[in-house]
């Protein structure tokens, strides 16, 4: 059985039908559909076990911490972390960038340095950049191939004893380039710099082994891996994470205040001020549960032959161009692509009179679209449900796009 075949019946909204037509979701890079087991496991914890956590003696203030801490120990699985202490619950893959942005530039001097990359989302660019304008340092950034990889040539010549950070995307979430992460962390080590993956494209779609990766920090959004919006994972390996200071304040990082200083709480409570997403967390674990009984390497084997046959498809057809790396091996689960004589927009809207949903824009990657030399892609994205008809359905109707210009 075809995975799509098996986890369809599992999603309630793909009954939907939108202007006459079966729906046909391939927007995962943006958000992803939940399965229902996610969706009642946070309505069961509403019903019976919602309390605040961590300091409550009740039943249900026990039951509540334990469910949300549940989450910490599968994530902790799922990603292959050494230990517990080294996961961060915050509010999605833009908190978790903005609070290490925060905290790692804390000591950065004018003479420092910190990298990026040109296929970077808005969400790892944009914390660098606050923070280089109050820290006073330079950011810089990695250029692209003309085939839409990553320049390691480059990257070695802008890797300095002045560099402290380097900050890149495992996937790109437009041109789906699946960067090299291991070889990136270990140059970067050759000359200290710490380094953090925005794996936002990423952890819904691969295998992950943080210990074998080697990075300092990891950071992803649950909802784009069939779990609930408004909860982040951060990783941290411990040595990194115990060597920062707390940028947010307010109860639950702390173990004792006075009006003068107060003493932080251990790892990793002291990064998760206030009341947390309780909710989202057994969410969460919902979703990597849904995930493991699928078996990543089958989820990954799944959505990289729709990407195949979605690039080779679109690449084939007249007027059509699409972007990033021609080889399956070297591509997330994303297909950007752009139709001669018609704005993104107006493609996604003409597929949508189709029941077909598909991202349209700059995909808040705006200095990539600049480095490609366009306004904009339409963007297909796929995930466990999603199946070959849906892809075919997509070919045929943006052929007929193109055919009735």
């Amino acid at each position: 059985m075809r995975l799509d075949e098996q986890t369809r019946p599992d999603f309630p909204i793909l009954t939907r039908v939108i202007n006459g037509y079966p729906l046909a979701y391939l927007d995962s890079a943006a958000s992803s559909q939940k399965p229902r087991t996610v969706i009642e496991a946070m309505s069961q914890y509403y019903e019976r076990n919602h309390a605040n956590v961590h300091r409550s003696i009740h039943t249900l203030g026990e039951e509540a911490t334990e469910l949300y801490e549940a989450a910490r120990d599968r994530v902790q699985r799922f990603i292959g972390a050494a230990s517990r202490e080294e996961i961060v619950l915050t509010r999605g893959t833009t908190d978790g960038l903005n609070l290490l942005a925060d905290a790692l530039c804390l000591r950065l001097r004018p003479d420092d340095e910190v990298l990026i990359t040109e296929m970077e989302h808005h969400s790892n660019i944009i914390p660098w950049q606050m923070a280089a304008r109050r820290q006073g340092f330079t950011l810089k950034a990695v250029p692209i191939t003309s085939a839409g990889l990553l320049d390691l040539d480059a990257l070695d010549r802008l890797l300095t004893e002045r560099t402290k950070v380097v900050a890149f995307t495992h996937v790109s979430n437009v041109l789906g380039t699946i960067n090299p992460v291991a070889e990136i962390v270990g140059r970067a080590g050759r000359v200290g710099a710490i380094t953090v993956v925005d794996g936002a494209q990423a952890a819904p779609h691969l295998a992950l082994d943080l210990s074998a990766l080697n990075c300092d920090f990891y950071v992803f959004s649950p909802h784009k891996m069939l779990g609930p919006t408004g909860i982040g994972v951060l990783y941290g390996r411990r040595p990194r994470l115990a060597g920062l200071e707390p940028t947010r304040g307010g109860g639950e990082m702390i173990k004792e205040v006075w009006m003068d200083r107060a003493q932080w709480n251990d790892l990793p409570w002291r990064f998760e001020p206030g009341t947390p997403p309780i909710a989202e967390a057994v969410g969460l674990t919902a979703a990597v549960e849904y995930l493991e009984k699928l078996g990543m390497e089958r989820v990954t084997e799944h959505e990289r032959a729709l990407a195949r046959q979605a690039l080779d498809g679109l690449a084939a057809t007249p007027g059509v161009t699409v972007y990033g790396p021609r080889s399956g091996i070297e591509r997330g689960a994303v297909v950007a692509f752009s139709v001669a004589g018609l704005h993104p927009h107006d493609v996604a809207a003409l597929l949508d009179a189709e029941g077909i949903a598909v991202r349209a824009g700059h995909h808040c990657a705006m200095p990539l679209m600049r480095r490609l030399g366009i306004v904009g892609t339409s963007r297909a994205s796929f995930s466990v449900f999603n199946s070959p008809d849906e892809v075919a359905r997509l070919l045929r109707a943006v052929a007929a796009v193109r055919t009735a210009l």
